[in-house]
């Protein structure tokens, strides 16, 4: 009987400490928003990607603050940042560490690499050869790094914000569709408008009249908050007809020929059940973070591009017509009925 109530009670306990994490997160959302100004999708999506425990590929021009963005949230929280600038003559050791001889003891010791890091910005990560992205990646995905006979565990807290620059391909690897799939969001950003531009001006000249004064230290959120808003967000009710909202818009990825002809010439490959887990972890993640208790179908169709956008592979005959992934998402959404 007290075992049963012991349960209960560490069941409870997430839900109700909900409201200091809640306002935490809306008071971090609103400082990042102050700093990456014109940036509220890539500011939301990196929040959701915090909550949802998992990495965030970014796509963007040059300069739309999305290293600034990683670097603001590190400062934020209780962790270090790490970021590592990918290039073509990048080893795979360089990332994950390496053995180092010490003749003092004649033994060879394993020097942790960046990778050990809380957050990890991966900068151009189609610059660096297949062999350092694929070491990238099984560290994303497995959480560990194998070197030799001996096996590290990351931390527990670890994001990774990879990017990749839309303009130049030449002298890049792209990433393997199914090395894609390990990423939670693969977000698009773009040009800030004119407003936006204004106050990115006002800031740079603030920032630059108070490069010499001493930093202001800002309140971190601790780990411990982090780990108890993620049970939290992953407690949130889901009824069973947006669950089975979910499942059918990933078979319609699968089956198109259920919802169209066209879907069916345009669509390759659907999305896998990573895709059906991600979709899930992200609306609950999104309604969350707008003060909801209750996942509905609106926070599925929020993110279900940045979701499904890198999971649906598309036709020779879609690129032809010029339709994108993003496209046929809004056909999906338009198609697929709420249970």
């Amino acid at each position: 009987m007290t075992s049963q109530s012991t349960d209960q009670t560490e069941n409870i306990a997430p839900i109700e400490s909900a409201v200091p994490s809640q306002n935490a997160f809306k008071s971090l959302k609103q400082y990042l928003t102050q700093q990456i100004i014109g940036q509220e999708h890539l500011v939301d999506r990196l929040l959701i990607a915090l909550l949802a425990d998992g990495h965030l590929l970014v796509e963007g021009a040059p300069g739309l603050a999305k290293t600034k963005a990683i670097k603001e949230l590190s400062k934020m929280l209780e962790g270090n940042f790490q970021r590592i600038q990918f290039t073509p003559d990048l080893l795979p050791s360089d990332v994950t560490g390496t053995e180092i001889y010490r003749p003092e003891d004649g033994q060879f010791h394993f020097q942790k690499g960046p990778i050990f890091h809380n957050l990890v910005l991966a900068d151009e990560i189609n610059r660096a050869p297949a062999k350092v992205q694929s070491a990238l990646l099984e560290a994303m995905a497995e959480r560990q790094v194998s070197v030799g006979k001996q096996t590290f565990m990351l931390d527990r807290l670890f994001l990774v914000m990879a990017t990749q620059n839309p303009i130049e391909q030449e002298g890049t690897y792209p990433l393997p569709e199914a090395q894609l799939d390990r990423f939670l969001m693969h977000v698009k950003i773009d040009y800030p408008d004119a407003e936006a531009e204004k106050s990115i001006l006002r800031l740079a000249r603030q920032e630059y009249k108070e490069q010499d004064n001493t930093p202001i230290e800002l309140e971190k959120i601790q780990q411990a908050n982090i780990f108890e808003a993620r049970n939290t967000v992953n407690q949130l009710y889901m009824a069973e007809a947006v669950e089975e909202y979910i499942v059918q818009l990933i078979i319609a990825t699968r089956e198109p020929g259920r919802y169209g002809d066209d879907l069916n010439r345009w669509i390759d490959f659907g999305a896998s059940p990573r895709g059906t887990i991600s979709l899930d972890r992200c609306a609950k993640a999104h309604a969350w973070l707008h003060g909801k208790d209750f996942v509905s179908p609106d926070d599925v169709r929020a993110v279900i591009h940045d979701t499904l956008r890198h999971r649906i592979l598309i036709t020779f005959e879609a690129e032809a017509e010029g339709i994108t992934t993003d496209k046929i998402i809004d056909t999906l959404v338009e198609r697929v009925p709420v249970a």
